[in-house]
């Protein structure tokens, strides 16, 4: 289980950025930063309501199963004994950010905010590598600035330029274990939005320069003009809707282009697939087995969390609420998704590129 692979740039011969989910992502969040930039113009207001369910059927219908799916992939073909050691340290670090969560709520929700900024970070970088590749990514600061750019679009752009949304909510997830536990740092609130402008700014700017003077060419055009897509949707796009689409129209349907990209058949064990060998009949069934399990499980673990914070529903109405607590529950199932599915899975990982 291990090193993010931030050591040495992975050098593919063929490159593949011509999947459809690649320009599907790309299409998805112009033509929602475009129609978003209109309206804003225009003065109409999506109503608060409506941005709250967006964010809800984004990240509850549309991103959890592939989350899950991650897991099926990567397990599928590794021995039991790796299988049952995954799990155990999986539940162990949801446990710890839970005990973390509860006896330290704002230090918690400041993890939770670190992992979303992980997931998209980490996970745009292997999708780079796998399709558009990164030769213009020749150092280990370029590539952690390629993970910084990606990653902190995600929440720090929103907290830049929705700083009322982002406030309410980070609120909102503190008060599911302590209301009002975020208030002694609300004076702070102003000089932490003027220091991630300005830090998020000189990253986007050294990334997008640095790539261009060390190696520049199409894998540069192709990264630069991502980032900047990025940061322009967050920016635009309000914050709900935009992290509650972001998550299932570009993270989940890059991965999709990764995973159908890259050479596997070197990796993994046939004799463990826990779903092969059998008749076309018997491995769907197996797979969907699998994967029904795999919903009971994390809803068992979702109703933990749910019984375990004081306030589920932050003391709020059901949709501000339940935004709140999905937030925090997803960011519970998503830390030891990056480290232990990533990180500490050196043999392959959940973003697997050979």
């Amino acid at each position: 289980m291990s090193a993010i692979g931030l050591g040495a740039v992975r050098r593919r011969l063929v490159y593949s950025d011509a999947h459809p989910s690649l320009g599907l992502s790309r299409a998805a969040l112009f033509v929602l930063l475009v129609g978003f930039a209109a309206t804003t113009a225009a003065g109409v207001t999506i109503p608060f309501r409506a941005q709250m369910v967006v964010y809800l059927v984004g990240m509850v219908a549309l991103n959890l199963p592939h989350g899950g799916y991650e897991h099926f992939e990567n397990l599928r073909r590794r021995r039991p004994s790796f299988r049952w050691r995954y799990v155990a340290v999986y539940l162990a670090v949801v446990a710890g950010f839970v005990a973390l969560l509860l006896a330290a709520p704002v230090a918690g929700v400041a993890l939770a905010i670190g992992v979303a900024m992980a997931k998209g970070g980490l996970g745009g970088l292997k999708v780079l590598e796998a399709t558009s590749g990164t030769e213009h990514l020749e150092t280990r600061t370029q590539r952690f600035l390629a993970i910084a750019v990606r990653g902190g679009a995600v929440m720090l752009v929103p907290l830049v330029f929705h700083p009322d949304t982002f406030h309410t909510f980070s609120s909102l997830m503190v008060g599911l274990v302590e209301s009002g536990a975020l208030e002694p740092y609300a004076a702070h609130f102003e000089t932490t939005r003027m220091l991630a402008a300005g830090g998020y700014g000189l990253a986007l700017a050294a990334h997008v320069g640095l790539g261009y003077v060390r190696g520049g060419g199409r894998s540069w055009l192709i990264d630069a003009g991502e980032s900047l897509l990025l940061a322009a949707y967050f920016a635009v796009v309000p914050v709900l809707v935009a992290v509650g689409l972001y998550f299932p129209f570009w993270y989940s349907a890059r991965q999709v282009a990764r995973t159908v990209t890259v050479d596997d058949d070197a990796v993994g064990d046939a004799e463990w697939d826990i779903v092969g060998g059998a008749s076309a009949s018997r491995v769907a069934l197996r797979a969907w087995a699998i994967l029904v399990a795999g919903a009971f499980a994390t809803f068992a673990v979702l109703g933990a969390v749910y019984w375990a914070v004081p306030n589920p529903l932050a003391n709020a109405g059901i949709l501000p609420g339940a935004v709140a607590f999905w937030s925090v529950f997803i960011s519970v199932i998503a830390l030891p998704h990056v480290v232990v599915g990533s990180v500490l899975d050196t043999e392959r990982g959940i973003w697997y590129v050979p």
